[in-house]
């Protein structure tokens, strides 16, 4: 995962939080469109810096992967 796809799923999250505290959702249904709405705000910030930069931003890149390769390890 790179920086930009953790920011992004930081911002749905947030986005999400922020609207539930809004709205007060009563039930599951309610929470369940609340988190739509809360993604949606992360995927309108998504294809806006797609279609600026030309690039995608969601890759194949995982946390897992990275976990034994020497630069990415801890220096003490």
């Amino acid at each position: 995962m790179t920086n930009t796809e953790l920011i992004l799923n930081m911002l749905a999250e947030a986005s999400t939080k922020d609207i539930s505290v809004a709205t007060n959702p009563r039930d599951f249904k309610e929470s369940r469109k609340v988190a739509r709405q809360g993604g949606n705000v992360a995927k309108v910030a998504r294809k806006e810096l797609e279609s600026r930069t030309g690039k995608k931003v969601v890759t194949s890149q995982n946390a897992k992967g990275l976990k034994g390769k020497p630069e990415n390890r801890k220096l003490k």
